[in-house]
């Protein structure tokens, strides 16, 4: 990860997550906040007589069309987590993806959204697999409330969406492929994410440890992982040497994996660095 998108995590982590969904609410369009994002090149026509430039077929027309081939022969309850995790994808779409358009595209987009038109309503599905990895690696941890279900379905709904999407020729190959990689890879990572990011909620809580001006507020990557502690190196702070051993529970520390971050804080207590608040967990 790099440090500015480090950066830009930890200063909207203790935000409060803007998108609750699971058994809670479903989202709403304005709850969307800014991030980069990564896009390729959408294919404009004009239709009819007027300036208008939308892509044939939109972003909203390919879930539909995908969403109605995915349907067929699935349980009411596995296509609803399907369905609600590919409209979290159009949210997270119309809210960030624009930010990555070129300057020709970005005129066309204002011009539009100006009429009241959404991201998803203007371009066509080549801009879809791009921004999987920012939907699966941020938004979904940082915008979304979700159960671990809900979660989980966002990475197995990534992966059928990938391959179909291949299959229609909206993507080639090596891009769904990728996809399909990334999707795997959160369907299984982004409920244990979740699940350690609320061990150490509570742990962090029950510790009690009241934060202090020179602690660390930082995005730190586990670097390394022993029965009941771990390691960390901040991402922004640039310490020369990993912050640790920081005490926790064996059952939380059995959960830790090298590779994966932790926003939050940490500090020194009686010469022992302690993890103070810890907000989210990003696997990878």
């Amino acid at each position: 990860m790099s440090k500015a998108l480090a950066g830009s995590l930890l200063l909207q982590a203790s935000v409060p997550r803007k998108i609750i969904f699971g058994d809670r609410c479903h989202p709403t369009p304005n709850m969307v906040e800014r991030s980069a994002m990564t896009t390729k090149k959408s294919k404009l026509r004009v239709v009819g007589e007027s300036p208008e430039h939308v892509a044939k077929p939109t972003i909203s027309e390919t879930f539909d069309a995908f969403l109605a081939d995915l349907k067929k022969g699935m349980s009411a309850r596995t296509f609803r987590n399907y369905a609600s995790t590919a409209e979290l994808l159009q949210h997270c779409l119309n809210g960030y993806a624009y930010q990555d358009l070129d300057e020709d595209e970005s005129k066309i987009f204002e011009k539009e959204s100006a009429k009241g038109k959404k991201f998803c309503d203007i371009f066509g599905p080549d801009k879809i697999l791009s921004n999987v990895g920012e939907f699966l690696d941020y938004f979904m941890i940082r915008k979304v409330m979700a159960s671990k279900e809900i979660l989980g379905a966002a990475g197995t709904m990534t992966k059928k969406l990938a391959k179909w999407l291949g299959e229609k020729g909206y993507a080639d190959r090596e891009e769904a492929e990728d996809a399909i990689e990334q999707g795997a890879e959160a369907a299984r990572d982004l409920p244990k994410a979740e699940g350690l990011a609320m061990h150490l909620h509570e742990f962090t809580d029950w510790q009690g440890v009241d934060p202090k001006d020179d602690d660390l507020e930082d995005h730190f990557s586990i670097v390394k992982v022993e029965r009941g502690a771990i390691w960390l190196d901040g991402m922004l702070e640039g310490k020369a040497q990993p912050l640790g051993p920081i005490t926790v529970p064996a059952e939380i520390s059995s959960q830790c994996k090298v590779g994966w971050s932790i926003s939050g804080v940490v500090g020194k207590r009686r010469g022992k660095w302690k993890l103070v608040e810890a907000w989210n967990v990003y696997p990878s």
